[in-house]
């Protein structure tokens, strides 16, 4: 079954569905499909290095950094179904020109290409996108500052050793891989689910002198293992990039750390509550697992800012519930 089919058997089971979504969906299908391409053929094409820019987030933005965003906002401004588009990589929300925007309902939050200082090395990157209903024909800031338990799609695309469409609609979590011959996304991981107990950790242990003691103690007693009084043994997983490492967790379980820390303590975090925290929380939270920042559910956040961070701490559902009570003791 082909993504589109499988949103229009989804269709049937929601009263008053007009398609719209499915739709968006299909946009965002072939944007991924034109990304993946970029991604695949950037060596060959020359363009794996520096865009020679700063992006809002005050990062060296990559070549296929300014080119993801450009295929995003080029592939979904036309549609007339976006009322307004957002991405990491821009300071401001995208204007959508009125003959486009006027029967749009939604919005469009991503970020174009996460992980992407990964790119030289041929590492795992990907997209990720979350998609708001829009309260404003002609949408203002104020009106993309919803918390993520408002987001009706979620997914990210990971373009890796076969390029995949992960998402969900509030009824769960499906996986897509890109079938070049015939150039559809099919239905190949339906219903995942994320263990509930984990004997795996992602989290970037250079950091480990700027976390705070809730943090420290929870990684120590992973690494103590067997001998410790987790009395079980763990193993640590870290590439750099959010979407690999939460494709991993879907995959086979386990918990993804992203902490507050000395270091980004006055930014509120290190990764972006629009673009990466709220569309990869409401997934792994579809999948049985669970989202936080060590003292609050991810997706209950009310946004105070577009590009505005948080700690990330998500995964299985009872080593969450165990870090979270580590930060409330």
């Amino acid at each position: 079954m082909n993504i589109t089919q499988f949103f229009l058997e989804q269709q049937k089971n929601i009263p008053n569905a007009t398609g719209e979504l499915t739709l968006i969906l299909n946009d965002i299908a072939t944007t991924c499909k034109k990304i993946a391409a970029a991604v695949n053929q950037g060596a060959l094409l020359g363009t794996m290095g520096d865009a020679g820019a700063m992006n809002v987030q005050g990062e060296s933005q990559k070549q296929l950094d300014v080119i993801a965003n450009q295929i995003f906002l080029e592939n979904n401004l036309r549609s007339g179904h976006i009322a307004g588009m957002a991405s990491e990589e821009m300071e401001q929300q995208s204007e959508i020109a009125e003959e486009y925007r006027r029967h749009g309902k939604y919005l469009l939050l991503f970020d174009p290409l996460d992980g992407s200082s990964n790119v030289n090395v041929n590492i795992t990157v990907g997209s990720i996108f979350s998609i708001l209903r829009s309260h404003a024909s002609k949408p203002e800031l104020k009106d993309f500052l919803q918390p993520g338990t408002n987001q009706v799609c979620a997914g990210y695309a990971l373009y890796g050793s076969s390029t995949m469409l992960v998402l969900t609609t509030g009824q769960g979590v499906n996986g897509f891989t890109l079938d070049h011959a015939s150039g559809d996304f099919l239905l190949t991981h339906p219903d995942i689910r994320i263990a509930e107990d984990a004997q795996e950790f992602a989290i970037n242990m250079s950091n480990q002198r700027f976390w705070q003691p809730p943090v420290q103690r929870y990684i120590a007693e992973c690494v103590a293992g067997k001998t410790g009084v987790r009395q079980k043994d763990f193993n640590m997983r870290w590439v750099g990039s959010m979407v690999a490492e939460v494709h991993r967790i879907l995959m086979r379980g386990g918990v993804f750390l992203y902490p507050i820390d000395h270091r980004n303590q006055a930014q509120g975090g290190r990764l972006r509550l629009m673009y990466e925290a709220n569309p990869m929380s409401w997934i792994v939270e579809q999948a049985g697992g669970a989202a936080s920042t060590g003292y609050q559910r991810i997706l209950e956040l009310q946004p105070q800012m577009l590009h505005q961070r948080v700690p990330v701490i998500l995964g299985a559902r009872n080593e969450v519930e165990l870090l979270a009570s580590y930060h409330q003791a």
